[in-house]
C-alpha cells in the first residue's frame, strides 16, 4: 500500500515540474515550449508570438529555423535543419576526419508559415517550407515546400486538401470571426 501511494506521490511530482507547459520566450511572452522538448542550434530559431510546441520534439534550428505566429507543433515531432544520414553512410569513416561538410551533407533553413498546424510524429527535413494556415497531418514528411492553407499528408507528404474549405464552413457559422481569419490569412477566395 506505502508503494503505491509512494508511487502516486512521485507521478505527480514528476508532472508538476517536468510536463508542464512554460510560457514566455524572448520576444514571444505567449508562446509555450514544453520542458521535454530538445530545441538544438537555438542561435538559428526565430520564435514568433503564439507558438504552441508541445511534448516529446526534437527540434533543430542550428542552419535556421523560422517559426512565424500561431505555429502549433504538437508531439513526437522531429524538424530537423540538417541531415548527414546520407554524407555518413557514403564517406565512411573519411565522414570523421575530412571535416567540412561532405558530399552528401543536407542542410538548409525551414520555414513554418503563420497559423500552420504540425501532427504528430511527424519529419520536416532540411530546406523545407510549410504554408501559413497550412496542416501537416500525422506521421507526414515533408520534403520541400507545402502551399499556403495545403493540407499535407503521407511519406513523402503530398497535398491532399485546402483548410481554407474547412475555414470557409466555420466562418460560415461563427461570421464574428471573420475580421479576425482576415487579419492574417487575408480575405477568402
Amino acid at each position: 500500500m506505502m508503494r503505491v501511494f509512494v508511487n502516486r506521490l512521485r507521478r505527480r511530482f514528476m508532472r508538476l515540474i517536468g510536463f508542464r507547459m512554460l510560457f514566455g520566450e524572448a520576444g514571444a511572452p505567449h508562446s509555450r515550449i514544453a520542458p521535454s522538448t530538445c530545441l538544438e542550434g537555438e542561435a538559428g530559431l526565430q520564435l514568433a508570438d503564439h507558438v504552441f510546441i508541445g511534448q516529446f520534439n526534437f527540434i533543430d534550428a542550428s542552419a535556421g529555423l523560422v517559426i512565424e505566429e500561431g505555429v502549433q507543433i504538437t508531439n513526437f515531432c522531429s524538424i530537423v535543419t540538417h541531415s548527414t544520414h546520407d554524407a555518413l553512410r557514403i564517406n565512411g569513416r573519411r565522414f570523421a576526419t575530412e571535416g567540412g561538410e561532405p558530399p552528401g551533407y543536407r542542410k538548409g533553413p525551414i520555414r513554418l508559415g503563420a497559423y500552420s498546424f504540425i501532427g504528430p510524429h511527424s519529419l520536416i527535413e532540411p530546406g523545407s517550407t510549410l504554408g501559413k494556415g497550412a496542416i501537416l497531418c500525422a506521421y507526414s514528411q515533408l520534403r520541400g515546400a507545402a502551399p499556403d492553407f495545403a493540407i499535407m499528408a503521407g511519406q513523402p507528404a503530398r497535398q491532399v486538401g485546402d483548410t481554407r474549405r474547412r475555414d470557409a464552413e466555420l466562418l460560415a457559422r461563427n461570421p464574428e470571426l471573420r475580421e479576425a481569419y482576415e487579419a492574417w490569412a487575408g480575405a477568402p477566395r
